[in-house]
């Protein structure tokens, strides 16, 4: 009998939910909590239902953690699934639109980056991306500009979309990445110079207005995903916020390489 009472608590529990049992404890007047009297409802069979459940949860408070990791674990699986709804709606524009600059177009496994060339995570993210590269062709590797750190940002993302134009995207990606100092516009001209880039010809490029309609898609892509910051990764069908490490950015390939449906 007691194994059974304590099924029908945990399930009455599970489906109160962590708010209804905060309100019925922090809705006791302090008066009454210290002398372990509930309060009153109007109605005699709801007060005595909730007194139940309170002196329970009194007696079992290890329950209260369980059903809050429970309650957890249920919003992250949804929030999972609706993420993966949304990668899959939006396959196209992730993982093969013309505008981005992707790294072995036929890859099996995309990867896909949205990064801002002044975010610190995404230059510590940057020697993780350049050994994937290396080490996993059948990575598909694709590059979302996604300036969203000011004004010098935004003159970032167009200078390195216009040196795509000169064929010379990725050498000037990662060293602009791999600047230590502070970025300026100066800087962003100095590195494009330092790579070859024919810097008159790059500043005319970054006016096209093509320029600005890849960068303002990217921006409606991430919000319809939910994507604010960055470094922010999609890998296969999973979503994966900040400048994870080798281990578990390889280990992500291969779940996409056994699991993935959009690969």
């Amino acid at each position: 009998m007691a194994v059974l009472r304590l099924s029908i608590f945990r399930r009455i529990g599970l489906l109160i939910g962590c708010a209804a049992v905060a309100v019925m404890l922090v809705h006791t007047p302090p008066s009454a909590a210290e002398s372990g009297k509930a309060q009153q409802s109007s109605d005699p069979e709801t007060a005595r239902i909730e007194k139940i459940i309170r002196n329970y949860l009194l007696r079992e408070p290890e329950l209260m953690l369980e059903v809050m990791q429970k309650l957890e674990a249920r919003q992250k699986a949804e929030e999972e699934a609706d993420m993966i709804g949304k990668i899959r709606n939006n396959r196209d524009a992730l993982f093969a639109s013309a505008d981005d600059f992707i790294v072995n177009p036929k890859g099996k496994i995309p990867v896909v980056e949205f990064f801002d060339y002044q975010c610190g995570y995404c230059k510590r993210f940057l020697p993780t991306m350049t050994r994937l590269l290396k080490t996993d062709r059948t990575v598909r590797f694709v590059f979302k500009e996604f300036p969203i750190l000011g004004e010098v940002s935004l003159t970032a993302s167009r200078a390195a979309l216009a040196a795509k134009m000169q064929g010379k995207y990725r050498v000037f990606h990662d060293t602009l990445m791999a600047l230590r100092r502070r970025l300026t516009d100066g800087a962003i001209y100095q590195t494009a110079k330092d790579v070859g880039l024919d810097v008159a010809r790059l500043k005319r490029d970054m006016q096209n207005p093509e320029i600005s309609r890849i960068i303002k898609t990217n921006r409606e892509l991430a919000a319809s995903m939910g994507i604010r910051g960055t470094p922010s990764l999609v890998v296969g069908e999973k979503f994966v916020p900040g400048a994870i490490g080798y281990e578990q950015l390889t280990a992500l390939v291969e779940e996409a390489r056994a699991n993935c449906t959009v690969c």
